[in-house]
């Protein structure tokens, strides 16, 4: 069931040095593919990423928050192009965590790192590091990256306890 697959999930940082498959690898991009996008403008674009060194330059992408990411064995970055949709960042997201949902779902780990709104240095973005380390074309923006392997760490699913039900408002008759 899917609310088993959401109690499961959690952010990885450490994985196997373990290529992941090519089968796994297209199920992962089919199921980006697949998120739904607002009127259907799709503005994201996705870069698979899993040469080595490059993987170790997105690792220095921020100085906190991204060391983790050069043992991971594939980085998909999450691009867009905001001049596309104004909802640009919640279509990302979609897709994001549908991406993270399929790795927990074929038994690989992962982990979102925050790129839009960060800073590589104090003369350049996170986004702008990245973009040049992969060339993207103008205008394109990056939001985020999502490493993915196999987990070398066990983490248990959050408990019930700890979700935060005060959250939820409710509006009955």
């Amino acid at each position: 069931m899917f609310i088993d697959l959401l109690r499961k999930r959690r952010s990885i940082r450490q994985f196997q040095d373990k290529e992941v498959e090519q089968e796994k690898l297209e199920l992962l991009i089919e199921a980006m593919l697949r998120a739904p996008s607002s009127r259907s403008l799709n503005p994201w674009e996705f870069v698979v990423v899993t040469e080595t060194e490059t993987i170790k330059a997105l690792s220095r992408a921020k100085p906190h928050g991204a060391a983790f990411v050069k043992n991971a064995p594939l980085v998909i970055v999450v691009c867009a192009d905001p001049e596309k949709c104004d909802v640009w960042i919640e279509d990302c997201s979609i897709a994001s965590i549908l991406l993270h949902l399929a790795a927990t779902d074929l038994g690989l780990g992962s982990c979102w790192v925050q790129v839009r709104l960060r800073e590589h240095d104090v003369q350049q973005s996170a986004d702008a590091y990245v973009a040049d380390i992969l060339g993207l074309k103008e205008g394109m923006v990056v939001e985020a990256m999502i490493a993915i392997g196999y987990a070398a760490e066990e983490k248990k699913g959050h408990p019930a306890s700890s979700l935060l039900a005060e959250k939820v408002g409710w509006r009955t008759e």
